[in-house]
């Protein structure tokens, strides 16, 4: 047959918007692209993997360790495919850097996804590869944007008895390192997602709104990010992200943008004041970039767990980001 070439692009994105924590999520114009060629004259049984751009002296060249290999492996046998085609080999192109806040292992899950479902020339449709997605990251915001696009919003359903049990899938969770034993025979039997893990909705965006990401030279683990939330929230705070992302979620649809709402919708109590010590100056960044002291700016919050700040203007775009990187430099973060 000779070997064949395909393109997989998946877009970075960024979550939490403001009040909506664990809700809902942006696709970015920043990509995971996979340059995927299969010839099925040469001689390797496993993929072969090179990396170019972010991450790429990090990210493992094991497809049996490597994050995007091991979700299309999980497509490929779910669907009663053991092996990877023969002679396959992919030239991973990054621009999503890892540990920002950015959606880079969304984005690796989503691409792993759409590998194995050419791989196998399965034609799963979309709302169906959410359900894999969900069996391997259990939330659901970074997922659903990198899968769908645009600014959606999303949930998971409550599983219950043998829908639960399936869900923990031992060989897709999104850990630093996999078992001593990950191989081509580990995980081999993998349990198929159930039908209807989450459900999402697609919400409107002003073409006015362009977004700025301000990424800092550090990262902030997810876990670490995770482990200083508190396991409940007053009633008084609750509905404070409840009002104002009912807000925001049709304010950011309407043209013109009307900048005041907007900054104030965006507004939140429930991840943001607890993460504040993780990311020098981030308190005093989000009070004192404001529409009053930046024309142009609509809105200001933290990129998923961050480090990144995720900024919402309609012009001066570059002098709100020269303002932000300023008030890092003062902590001397580049």
């Amino acid at each position: 047959m000779g070997a064949q070439k395909f393109l997989v692009s998946v877009p970075g994105t960024s979550s939490n918007i403001g009040p909506g924590f664990d809700v809902v999520g942006l696709s970015l114009s920043l990509y995971l692209k996979l340059h995927v060629t299969v010839d099925d004259a040469a001689d390797n049984a496993a993929p072969i993997l090179r990396y170019s751009g972010q991450g790429a002296d990090d990210a493992p060249l094991d497809p049996y360790k490597n994050l995007i290999t091991r979700v299309a492996l999980y497509v490929l046998r779910v669907n009663k495919i053991s092996a990877f085609p023969r002679g396959v080999s992919i030239h991973v192109e990054n621009e999503v850097p890892f540990g920002r806040g950015l959606g880079s292992s969304g984005a690796a899950v989503v691409a792993g996804l759409l590998l194995g479902n050419e791989l196998g020339k399965l034609g799963i449709p979309h709302d169906r590869l959410l359900d894999y997605a969900l069996m391997i990251e259990r939330h659901p915001d970074n997922v659903t944007a990198a899968l769908i696009g645009g600014f959606v919003g999303s949930y998971l359903l409550e599983l219950e008895g043998e829908a639960a049990e399936a869900a923990n899938v031992p060989l897709s969770e999104v850990l630093p390192e996999y078992p001593p034993d990950a191989g081509e025979s580990w995980g081999r039997d993998p349990p198929t997602p159930p039908v209807g893990i989450g459900h999402y909705i697609r919400f409107s965006w002003a073409p006015e709104i362009r977004v700025i990401a301000i990424v800092p030279h550090f990262e902030v683990a997810t876990a670490e990010a995770r482990r200083v939330l508190p396991d409940s929230y007053s009633k008084r705070d609750l509905v404070f992200n409840l009002q104002r992302l009912a807000v925001l979620t049709t304010t950011l649809g309407r043209s013109p943008p009307d900048a005041q709402l907007i900054f104030q919708a965006m507004q939140d109590r429930v991840h943001q004041p607890y993460r504040k010590h993780l990311i020098p100056g981030l308190p005093r960044i989000l009070s004192s970039v404001q529409p009053s002291t930046h024309p142009g700016l609509l809105g200001i919050c933290l990129s998923g767990a961050g480090p990144t700040i995720l900024a919402l203007a309609t012009e001066n775009e570059q002098h709100i980001a020269d303002t932000i990187c300023a008030e890092f430099a003062r902590e001397n973060i580049t």
